[in-house]
């Protein structure tokens, strides 16, 4: 299946100047028809330098995010997502929230097959904080690589 005009013509971001967006509660993830509907793949985004602020402190924090999904209709336009996560730059959420939040709204807007998120958030207070989710067990006969995302360890 091919994208049409019509599916282009209805996105506000890609191929247009945009202000990045104040707050995740204005910024808007767009979608776009799956290229390949009814064939299970994976789709990996990673967000090595994503950046939030800690609601107590207002200090920033800071996250390697990776992101997998298998689409059923929809993908996600990438550039609503560059500006969605970018979003969380001025915003005050403890990693918890932010990372599940980001994996709702994108099982909102695409309802994929299956998704997973792994936050590998930087210490703070000297304790790495990672949280992962997942929407379920990911279909049989998917090959669903490992994230590969290091430990914290330190200097040593």
């Amino acid at each position: 299946m091919t994208t049409s005009e019509n599916d282009l013509a209805a996105l506000s971001q890609l191929g247009r100047q945009t202000v990045q967006p104040e707050s995740p509660e204005t910024a808007t993830l767009e979608r776009v028809p799956s290229p390949h509907r009814g064939r299970d793949y994976v789709v990996r985004f990673t967000a090595p330098e994503f950046t939030s602020l800690c609601p107590v402190t207002g200090q920033p924090d800071f996250a390697h995010i990776v992101i997998d999904y298998i689409p059923d209709e929809w993908i996600v336009e990438s550039k609503s997502l560059k500006l969605y996560l970018t979003s969380f730059r001025n915003h005050g959420a403890f990693h918890e929230d932010c990372s599940v939040s980001i994996a709702t709204k994108l099982v909102e807007v695409l309802n994929p097959k299956w998704l997973r998120i792994g936050a590998y958030w930087y210490p703070r207070g000297g304790i790495p904080i990672d949280v992962f989710w997942q929407t379920g067990e990911a279909p049989k006969g998917v090959w669903v690589p490992a994230q590969d995302v290091p430990g914290y360890r330190g200097r040593g």
